[in-house]
């Protein structure tokens, strides 16, 4: 009996396959969609919460896509992509890619230099500290078997549960505000557009597919690549949703609705929970997790989108010497994105506005994404009949959502 159990269970296979998913998942909630759900919920109450839960299927529905296509087809996302729609749309998808990571970087610098002005440290040397540090771990590999240790920093995300249990949300309050979404209103469809630009980006997609190329896994881990997957994506909106409760419930005290501008003035709040001890270090612990989560995993998508485009695999695993091109490049990016850190601009507003602009880029994803899981995929594998019309409309509502809402909040 215990040896059919461990055929039909196989844990050495589950530590195997686990991982990509929940790593992506992790890496989503990082300090933009800290920062964004922490406005949503000090400017709208519980007004946003609800799509907090509604973008769980989509996320599902995407990263599952990418999962099919590399353990099927072997083949990097951004290989595919070149092989199938040519140069000029290759170019337009690593376009796609480089504003992703470059947005998604900028908001881990953003939290990371938030965190070091809730102790006295001023912005611009937290900027360089983090460079350096991100360029040493690129520059002599250090990023290599990161995934437990990304996954044990994500962890540290959960503490914002706890922020959210202990805020004492009202109820009443939260059930009444919580099917209201004015969406006539430009700065409500600003935030929206933001939530959803911060939880289906670019960058997801290219590392989930990489990640499960590059562990070796192979058709019969998909399965247990989809429980991954869908652990993760609760989980992630799990936590975005406590974030925007804890937000709603400590804000939602003022009379006027309160634009944040600062990350130690979010940390301010929400350690009103806690105490001023312990919230700050479970607020401190759940932003810097998950931003050390996103920036290595940015780093690691970077690293193989654009070594599979240029031929060039796994460029984060040759010497500095061997690819100036990339690691140059690559430090250019990090320090453009210091620079717009450091420059004074609002980091709040920056990190919303960068969310926002992954929303426009959502039709060049998704749609990048469902056609080739419509034509590089064969027998039962295929994306195909109801199920590929419901994805299908999945996909077009959404990226016409947040395409509509991003343009409309701007405009606003």
């Amino acid at each position: 009996m215990v040896e059919i159990l461990k055929r039909q269970f196989n844990w050495r296979q589950v530590l195997v396959t686990f991982g990509p998913g929940l790593v992506v998942m992790l890496a989503n909630t990082e300090v933009g969609s800290v920062i964004t759900a922490a406005q949503s919920g000090a400017k709208w109450g519980y007004r946003l919460l609800l799509l907090q839960f509604l973008i769980i299927p989509l996320l599902y529905a995407v990263q599952e896509l990418a999962a099919r296509l590399a353990l099927a087809t072997g083949v990097g996302y951004g290989e595919l992509i070149r092989e199938n729609f040519g140069r000029l749309m290759t170019i337009v998808a690593i376009a796609a890619l480089t504003v992703s990571c470059f947005g998604t970087l900028v908001t881990q610098m953003v939290g990371l230099a938030g965190i070091g002005q809730l102790f006295g440290v001023p912005v611009w040397v937290s900027i360089v500290l983090l460079i350096v540090a991100i360029l040493l771990m690129v520059g002599l590999g250090a990023h290599r078997s990161v995934e437990r240790m990304v996954i044990a920093l994500g962890l540290f995300e959960l503490g914002f549960l706890l922020m959210a249990w202990k805020a004492h949300p009202d109820i009443g309050k939260l059930t009444a505000e919580l099917y209201q979404m004015p969406l006539g209103n430009r700065d409500y469809l600003y935030l929206l557009a933001a939530n959803l630009g911060t939880s289906v980006m670019p960058w997801a997609i290219f590392y989930q597919q990489s990640a499960l190329i590059d562990k070796g896994l192979g058709i019969g881990h998909l399965k247990l690549a989809r429980l991954d997957i869908w652990t993760g994506a609760v989980l992630c909106q799990t936590v975005t949703a406590a974030v925007l409760i804890a937000a709603a419930a400590t804000f939602g005290q003022h009379q006027q609705p309160v634009q944040l501008e600062n990350v130690p003035q979010i940390a301010t709040a929400f350690s009103a929970t806690l105490g001023p001890i312990i919230g700050h270090l479970v607020f401190v612990a759940g932003l810097g997790g998950g931003a050390l989560v996103a920036t290595v995993t940015v780093c690691l998508t970077a690293a193989w989108a654009l070594g599979e485009v240029a031929g060039v695999h796994h460029s984060l695993e040759h010497h500095p010497l061997q690819a100036p091109w990339f690691y140059s490049a690559f430090a250019l990016i990090l320090l453009l994105g210091g620079g717009l850190v450091a420059s004074g601009v609002n980091l709040i507003r920056l990190s919303i506005a960068m969310g926002v602009v992954n929303a426009l880029l959502l039709p060049i994803a998704l749609g990048f994404l469902f056609q080739l899981a419509r034509t590089k995929l064969t027998g039962p594998m295929r994306l195909k009949g109801a199920y590929a019309a419901m994805v299908g409309t999945l996909f077009f509502c959404a990226a016409a959502m947040g395409v509509y809402a991003a343009l409309a909040g701007i405009a606003g």
